[in-house]
C-alpha cells in the first residue's frame, strides 16, 4: 500500500479504533526531545507524583509497600520518595499480582507474560495510555533514521503474538500496515533463501529483528553469493539481545545502512534507542532509569543494575523493577542536540542459537516461548549436547495446575522435529553460572561455537 495513505489513514483509523492516543503522544515526543535536561527532570517529577498518587489511590500493593517505606505521594518530594522505595522484583509480583492492578483502567486490561534471565515467567498487564507510549516511542526512534509510520518495514522475529495468528490475519495485516513478518524461529537455507527473496521483492525502508537472526541471514546470503538490491533499505533495527560489534558491522558492511539498537523489556516497556550519532538515549518521558548498585543508586558513569519505573503504566504500575541488566548512565548531551539522557547496556542474559539434524537452525526463543506459555513452569533451562540431543531442566510451580514432562514434551516437540532426542527433567532449583547470570539457552551442537548470544529482556 502507497506509504502516506498507511501514515495517514490506517495507522491514525487502527489507533482510534482501539482506543490509542499514539499519534497525541508522538506529537509530544516530538516536542519534549528537544527539552533542556532540567526540563526533562521537571516532566519526570510532575509525571512520577501523579503515578505515585495513582498507585497508592488504586492498588493495595502499592497502599501497603508506600505506607511501610514512610513514603506519602501526596506530600513528598517525588524523586526523593521514589528513592525510599524497595526494589520490585518478580516473586514479588507473582505473589500480589491481584493487589497490583487496576481493574478500572480506561479501554480494559491486556495481559501479557514475559520469561527472564533464567526463562522465569511472569504474568502481567497493560492498558491503552502504555500500549500506545510504547508505540509512539518506537515511531519516533524510527523518525531519527528517516524511516516514518507507514514506510514498509520487514520483521524477522519470533513474537508469540505474531506467530499465534491466523495466516489470514496475519496477512491482512501486513497489507494494510506495509509490514511483513519472516520467522526468526525458522533459519533453514532453504527458508532463508525463501527470506531474501521475499525481502528483495518487498521493497522495505527499514529491517527489524533480532540481530543474531540478521547476521545469520546476511551470512547465508554471502555465503550464496548473494547481494540483495534494497534501494530503498534506510535503516536495520535491532532489538531483544546485545548486539555485539562484529554483528554489527556485518549488517552495516552488507546492508550499507545504519544499524540502530533499541533496548526495552516487555515488562517496563519502550527504554532506550540510539540515535544517529552512536548514542543510546532514554526514553525519559515514559521511563526513569536508574543504575543501582548494593542498594543505591548510582551517578552517571557507575555500572551497576538496570532498575526501571514506567510513568504511564498506570493499569498495573512497575515502580523500581528489577530488569536483571548491567548498565550505566552517561554524562553529558549528545551531539544530536536531544536532551533525552543517554545511557549503555553492559551485560543482558546470554543465549544461544539451536541447531537441527537437518541443517535448520533455531532461534533460542523458539524454543523460550512454549515453555514460557505453560502455566505450571516456573523457571527453565535449555542445554543441547554435540549431538543434537536436547536436555530441558524445569521448576514447576507446586500451586498450579498439575503438569507433567509429556505434556512439556509434547509442546516442545514440533519446535526440535522427531530427529532430536529429547529430555525433560524436574528440578529443584536453576543454578547460575560463574560470572552469576543464567543461561537459559545453551547448545553445543555444530556450528553453535561460531555465534554467542545475548538477550536483552524482552520486547521479546
Amino acid at each position: 500500500m502507497i506509504p502516506s495513505i498507511v501514515r495517514y489513514v490506517v495507522h491514525p483509523l487502527h489507533e482510534r479504533l482501539l482506543s490509542r492516543r499514539t499519534f497525541a503522544y508522538l506529537k509530544e515526543l516530538e516536542a519534549s526531545q528537544w527539552a533542556s535536561p532540567d526540563e526533562l527532570r521537571g516532566l519526570r517529577d510532575s509525571k512520577l507524583r501523579a503515578l505515585l498518587v495513582h498507585a497508592q489511590s488504586r492498588t493495595a500493593f502499592y497502599r501497603r509497600r508506600f505506607a511501610r517505606a514512610g513514603v506519602d505521594p501526596t506530600r513528598d518530594e517525588p524523586w526523593d520518595a521514589l528513592q525510599r522505595l524497595p526494589i520490585l522484583s518478580k516473586p514479588e509480583i507473582r505473589e500480589s499480582l491481584d493487589d497490583m492492578v487496576w481493574r478500572d483502567a480506561p479501554g480494559g486490561l491486556f495481559p501479557y507474560d514475559t520469561g527472564g534471565s533464567s526463562g522465569d515467567t511472569l504474568a502481567f498487564y497493560f492498558d491503552r495510555r502504555r500500549q500506545g507510549y510504547d508505540q509512539a516511542a518506537r515511531i519516533r526512534s524510527h523518525r531519527w533514521f528517516g524511516v516514518d509510520a507507514g514506510d514498509r518495514e520487514a520483521y524477522l522475529w519470533g513474537s508469540p503474538i505474531e506467530t499465534h495468528r491466523t495466516n489470514a490475519v496475519k496477512c491482512l495485516r501486513d497489507a494494510l500496515c506495509n509490514e511483513r513478518l519472516l520467522s526468526a524461529f525458522d533459519m533453514s537455507p532453504e527458508c532463508m533463501d525463501g527470506y531474501l527473496d521475499d525481502i528483495e521483492r518487498f521493497r522495505p525502508a527499514c529491517l527489524f529483528g533480532y540481530p543474531s537472526s540478521l547476521a545469520l541471514l546476511v551470512d547465508h546470503a554471502r555465503s550464496r553469493g548473494r547481494r540483495m538490491r534494497l534501494p530503498q533499505l534506510r535503516a536495520v533495527f535491532v532489538t531483544g539481545e546485545v548486539c555485539y560489534p562484529h554483528d554489527r558491522e556485518a549488517l552495516e558492511s552488507y546492508f550499507r545502512v545504519p544499524v540502530a539498537d533499541g533496548y526495552g523489556s516487555r515488562e517496563v516497556g519502550f527504554i532506550a534507542h540510539e540515535c544517529p550519532e552512536g548514542n543510546s538515549h532514554v526514553t525519559a518521558e515514559n521511563v526513569i532509569v536508574e543504575i543501582v548498585e548494593d542498594g543505591r543508586t548510582v551517578p552517571p558513569g557507575e555500572t551497576g543494575e538496570v532498575v526501571v519505573t514506567n510513568l504511564d503504566a498506570y493499569a498495573m504500575p512497575f515502580i523500581r523493577y528489577r530488569t536483571g541488566d548491567v548498565g550505566r548512565l552517561k554524562a553529558g548531551r549528545c551531539a544530536c542536540g536531544r536532551g533525552l539522557p543517554m545511557m549503555d547496556v553492559v551485560l543482558g542474559r546470554s543465549t544461544d542459537f539451536l541447531y537441527l539434524p537437518d541443517g535448520n537452525i533455531k532461534h533460542g526463543l523458539s524454543i523460550i516461548y512454549p515453555l514460557r506459555a505453560l502455566g505450571g513452569v516456573r523457571s527453565f533451562r535449555v542445554m543441547q549436547d554435540e549431538n543434537y540431543a536436547v536436555t530441558v531442566e524445569v521448576v514447576c510451580d507446586e500451586r498450579a495446575a498439575r503438569i507433567t514432562l509429556r505434556s512439556i514434551c509434547e509442546r516442545l516437540r514440533p519446535v526440535l522435529g522427531d530427529e532430536v532426542e529429547l529430555c525433560v527433567k524436574k528440578v529443584e532449583r536453576i543454578g547460575t553460572s560463574g560470572s552469576g547470570k543464567y543461561r537459559y539457552v545453551t547448545s553445543r551442537a555444530a556450528g553453535a561455537g561460531a555465534r554467542k548470544h545475548q538477550e536483552v529482556s524482552g520486547n521479546a
